[in-house]
Order: C-alpha cells, then sequence, then structure tokens
C-alpha cells in the first residue's frame, strides 16, 4: 500500500507552506505529483523526501534558480554527478 498525503500533511512535514509547495510545482522543483480523483495534489514519501533535500539547499542559502539548476541535473540523471 502506498502512502500518500494531503497537501496539508505535506506542509507540516516538510515545513513548507501549501504556497510555497504550489510555487516549487509551478517553477518545476517539484515534478509529477499526483492528485486524487478529484484533482486535489497528494504527495509521497519520495515527494518527502525531495523536500528534504529542498529544505537542506535553502537551509544553505542556495538561491532558488541554482536550486533548479541542481534539480534539473538530478533528473537528468547518470552523466551529471561531477556537475551536481
Amino acid at each position: 500500500m502506498t502512502i500518500s498525503y494531503s497537501p496539508a500533511e505535506t506542509a507540516e512535514k516538510s515545513g513548507f507552506s501549501i504556497d510555497t509547495l504550489r510555487y516549487y510545482e509551478k517553477i518545476g522543483l517539484l515534478r509529477g505529483i499526483a492528485r486524487d480523483t478529484a484533482g486535489r495534489r497528494v504527495y509521497s514519501e519520495q515527494d518527502l523526501g525531495w523536500l528534504h533535500m529542498l529544505r537542506c539547499l535553502r537551509d544553505t542559502g542556495m538561491p532558488l534558480a541554482e536550486i533548479r539548476r541542481y534539480a534539473e541535473l538530478v533528473w537528468d540523471g547518470v552523466g551529471t554527478v561531477q556537475d551536481r
């Protein structure tokens, strides 16, 4: 069984506001967020793990533009390890 979380639960667990979660999805920092049958966002454990990584990067003072670049490198996969 897959565990999923509502936006409110995800905001509480991640420390990001619901507005920030939506914004991160809009700018491409969150990809592939699932929707329930009513069209509401639902977040997975994997999404929470990624949000934890984003929190760590934000806590270093890294600008969003650099975080977006990092995310693109992560999603591009194997030959980007040194660039990351």
